[in-house]
C-alpha cells in the first residue's frame, strides 16, 4: 500500500504528485533590492523539484515595494518581475513539481526607506517605525495590488496562489485585535476585522480561477488576541469565498516566547480541518517521514509543509520514502544512485 505522503493531492484541477510542500521561506537574495528572481532562486527552488517535492511554494512575494518584509525579498509589484518568475516556474515544472506563490504585504513589519502602513498607527515594537493608519484610499490601493499580483502570477504560470495572512504581516494585522484598533467597518468585531482579507480574496478571484490557499497564524499566544473559535470562523468564511486550503502556522503578531517542539502547530491544523470542514496544511518542526505519515493517516491535515528540513536535505522526499519503505521514481540522471 502506498504511503499517504506519496499519494496525489487534487485541488481544483491541479494534481500534486505527493503531499510534500516546500514551505515558503524568505531567502533575502533579490540583488539590488529590485525584487527580481536571481541566480540563487533558480538553484534553490529547482533543486527541491529535482528532489521530488510535490509542490514548490515561493517565499513571501510582495505586492508593493512598500510592503516588503526586507529590501531583498522577491516582489510582484511590477510587470518587470514576470519574466524571471516565469523562467523559475518553467524550471520547476520540468521536474514534475507544481508551483505556488505566496502573495504578501508586511504592513507595520515592513523594512522600507519611507512611510509604512498598517490598519492602525501601532508599531510592532519599540525598534520598528510607527505606521500610518491606512485610509480608505490606501486600503483600495493595496487590495488592487493583491489583484494585480494575482494577474502577474497567472501570467508567470503558477498553479496555486497562497495569500499570506500570517506572522503579523498586513492581513494578520487586520485580523487581530492586538494590532487592529480601527473603529470603522474594518475594525472592532471579528466580522469587520475579516473584511480586508475578504476583499483581497474577492479581488484576487476576479483575476485567478485556480486554487487559492491562505496561511494564517492560528495562535496569537495572547489572551487578548484571536482565539481558536475566531480562526474557525475565519476559515469558514474563507471557504465560502472559494479558498481550498488553510495553511496553519502560528505567532508573529506580537513579540512573545513560543514553545517549539515537533508538531507544535498540528492541533491548530487538525481543529480547523475538523470544525471548519476545510483542507489544511500542517507546518512546524516536521522532520521525518513517519511523523508526516502519522499526520496524514490520522486525518489531521492534508498537505505537509516542510521548511528547514528541506534546507538541510533538498532530497528529503527520498529520505522520507526510505523511512516509509516506499520506492519513488528518481530523476533519470540519478537513476543509478537512487
Amino acid at each position: 500500500m502506498t504511503a499517504m505522503l506519496f499519494s496525489p493531492y487534487k485541488v481544483k484541477g491541479v494534481t500534486i504528485k505527493n503531499r510534500i510542500t516546500m514551505s515558503p521561506m524568505c531567502m533575502y537574495s533579490a540583488e539590488n533590492e529590485d525584487g527580481k528572481v536571481h541566480d540563487w532562486h533558480y538553484t534553490h527552488y529547482i533543486s527541491r523539484a529535482v528532489g521530488q517535492v510535490g509542490l514548490i511554494m515561493l517565499e513571501a512575494t510582495t505586492v508593493t515595494k512598500q510592503g516588503q518584509i526586507s529590501p531583498k525579498d522577491l516582489g510582484i509589484w511590477s510587470d518587470d518581475h514576470v519574466t524571471g518568475l516565469k523562467k523559475l516556474v518553467d524550471g520547476i515544472k520540468v521536474h514534475g513539481a507544481k508551483t505556488a506563490i505566496q502573495l504578501g504585504h508586511a504592513g507595520r513589519k515592513a523594512i522600507y526607506d519611507g512611510e509604512i502602513i498598517a490598519p492602525s498607527p501601532v508599531p510592532f515594537d519599540r525598534e520598528m517605525k510607527v505606521p500610518k493608519e491606512m485610509t480608505d484610499i490606501s486600503i483600495r490601493e493595496t487590495i488592487k495590488a493583491f489583484k494585480d499580483g494575482a494577474s502577474r502570477a497567472k501570467e508567470a504560470g503558477f498553479d496555486i496562489i497562497e495569500i499570506h495572512g500570517a506572522h503579523g504581516y498586513l492581513i494578520s494585522q487586520f485580523l487581530s485585535p492586538l494590532s487592529n484598533k480601527r473603529t470603522d467597518s474594518y475594525g472592532g468585531t471579528k466580522e469587520n476585522r475579516f473584511r480586508f482579507l475578504q476583499e483581497v480574496l474577492e479581488a484576487v478571484g476576479e483575476e485567478w480561477d485556480g486554487p487559492i490557499f491562505v496561511r494564517i497564524s492560528a495562535d496569537e499566544y495572547s489572551p487578548e488576541g484571536n482565539q481558536m473559535e475566531d480562526f474557525v470562523y475565519y476559515a469558514k468564511e474563507m471557504k465560502k469565498l472559494g479558498v481550498q486550503l488553510i495553511d496553519c502556522s502560528t505567532g508573529g503578531i506580537i513579540r512573545t516566547p513560543i514553545q517549539v517542539y515537533p508538531g507544535y502547530q498540528l492541533t491548530h491544523a487538525e481543529t480547523i480541518k475538523r470544525e471548519a470542514d476545510i483542507d489544511t496544511g500542517a507546518v512546524g518542526m516536521i522532520t521525518s517521514g513517519l511523523q508526516a505519515e502519522e499526520i496524514l493517516q490520522n486525518n489531521r491535515a492534508d498537505l505537509i509543509f516542510v521548511a528547514r528540513e528541506l534546507l538541510r536535505d533538498p532530497y528529503w522526499a527520498r529520505t522520507a520514502a526510505k523511512e516509509l519503505g516506499e520506492d519513488i521514481e528518481p530523476p533519470v540522471q540519478y537513476d543509478r544512485s537512487w
